[in-house]
């Protein structure tokens, strides 16, 4: 629960800034604290005074496509948050034509504004340019004539900026924003410098990201032309004929579900078993193979404790999570480095993270990681996690692993059935290439990481010395 400073107790001035707005949000949040702070800066200017546009695109009809010719890759509020951009949901080319505000430029600021994730702040980044974006997505479009891209969303990504931000939602259930309540945020001037220095540091961070999503992507596709599987790159799931009305004979105790056994997916275990391969299970021999212990979380602070990682925010670019104590939690939290997480439970939509996979690897071996995911780690030198992860990234992998599920509502894996996966092996030195081009993707994102943090301390630094 928030509760008022006494140092900065909430006056009625405040009530006619908000609209006379009764609700509590905006008045004991941290929003009116920076906007305090700011009135001691020698230069502010309001937000949409540095802009061209703060919008956001509106209900629109959408009509959805499996077709790659025929569609385009459309961004929720959550996808905006993805690291790899390669299997957004897709919607029709008519669609995207009839709503002239949809398609995203690099450089804007974006504001998710419905809700209970509202207030949350990214970029549109490279591999973004021309993607729809739903409604639920505000845009704040930099004048580059008056400010530079970079340096209005470090601002508005950081404390002072996402404290505004968020003091502006109202609604209970959905919470909302509208571009009119955050027109006005003040936004600090540094000086052509500093501000440039910044946007400099969120522009490699930009260049960085994109050769990452080149990087992963690059490597699935050496994987499956090397091992000689390249026709398995154009996989068209949908375009093949559903998998109805078969007969199966031969069958054992261990699975009586139809989807294990559907001819889809059989295909395609039969073409993976066609080429040099190995079991899943004969790779982790010696290795791990399985998913977390359940545990109770006892929260910690940051200083004390290590973020803990769920499914959802596995694949965003920057995690958040609670923090909890190490000490009072299973040792399987923590990975090995190049261990291969796999999401292991929830249901079989399409644009769910279920059988989506990421590496452990550079920064993200500081972080713990929920029990909803098999922890996938070589035993043998000679395959090792960069490789794997280039498999399992895969659609062929993610439509495989779908067929191996069981449950009611929240499907998991058969155990067995995951250990019969095959996995292609390529020659050694093949292997090698692609598991350095993966972990070089890796390295890549780290460095990202690392420019938006100075990009942030700079800020930072720059506005106490301003404010002082």
């Amino acid at each position: 629960m928030k509760l008022a400073e006494i140092e900065n107790p909430v006056r009625a001035a405040w009530l006619a800034d908000q609209g006379f707005r009764l609700d509590p949000g905006p008045y004991v949040s941290e929003g009116y604290a920076a906007r305090t702070l700011l009135q001691r800066f020698p230069r502010t200017e309001p937000l949409q005074k540095v802009t061209t546009r703060i919008f956001h695109a509106g209900r629109f009809r959408r009509q959805w496509t499996t077709d790659q010719q025929h569609g385009v890759p459309f961004l929720g509020s959550a996808d905006i948050f993805q690291a790899d951009l390669s299997n957004l949901q897709m919607i029709t080319e008519r669609s995207f034509a009839e709503t002239p505000n949809l398609p995203l430029e690099p450089g804007w600021t974006l504001i998710t504004c419905s809700g209970m994730t509202s207030g949350r702040v990214t970029y549109a980044r490279l591999s973004m340019n021309g993607y729809a974006c739903s409604q639920d997505v505000m845009r704040a479009v930099p004048d580059q004539t008056k400010i530079p891209p970079g340096y209005l969303y470090t601002f508005l990504a950081g404390p002072l900026g996402a404290s505004m931000i968020k003091g502006g939602i109202y609604g209970t259930s959905v919470r909302h924003i509208e571009p009119s309540h955050i027109a006005d945020i003040p936004v600090p001037r540094l000086g052509e410098e500093t501000e440039l220095k910044i946007d400099g540091f969120i522009q490699e961070a930009m260049q960085l990201r994109q050769r990452f999503e080149d990087g992963i992507q690059a490597a699935t596709q050496d994987l499956f032309k090397s091992a000689g599987l390249a026709e398995l790159l154009d996989l068209r799931w949908h375009d093949q004929p559903r998998d109805l009305d078969f007969t199966l004979r031969g069958m054992t105790p261990s699975s009586l579900r139809a989807i294990n056994f559907a001819p889809r997916a059989r295909s395609l275990v039969g073409r993976l078993s066609s080429v040099s391969h190995r079991t899943l299970g004969e790779i982790c021999t010696g290795g791990v193979l399985r998913t977390g212990a359940r545990f109770k979380r006892i929260d910690a602070t940051p200083e004390a404790g290590v973020r803990l990682i769920g499914q959802r925010q596995a694949f965003w670019m920057r995690p958040e999570g609670r923090w909890i104590n190490p000490n009072q939690s299973p040792s399987d939290i923590m990975q090995r480095d190049e261990t291969v997480l796999i999401a292991a439970h929830g249901t079989l939509g399409d644009n769910e993270v279920y059988s989506r996979s990421i590496l452990v690897t550079g920064n993200w071996l500081k972080h713990a990681y929920s029990q909803d995911f098999v922890r996938v780690l070589s035993g043998t030198d000679e395959i090792s996690g960069a490789y794997l992860f280039a498999f399992f990234r895969s659609e062929v992998a993610f439509r495989a692993l779908r067929s191996m599920s069981v449950g009611g509502k929240q499907q998991e894996y058969h155990p067995a059935l995951l250990r019969q996966l095959p996995v292609p092996v390529c020659t050694a030195s093949d292997r090698e290439r692609i598991a350095e081009t993966v972990r070089q993707a890796y390295r890549d994102r780290d460095e990202a990481d690392r420019k938006e943090d100075l990009a942030s301390a700079l800020l930072g630094e720059a506005v106490r010395e301003a404010a002082r």
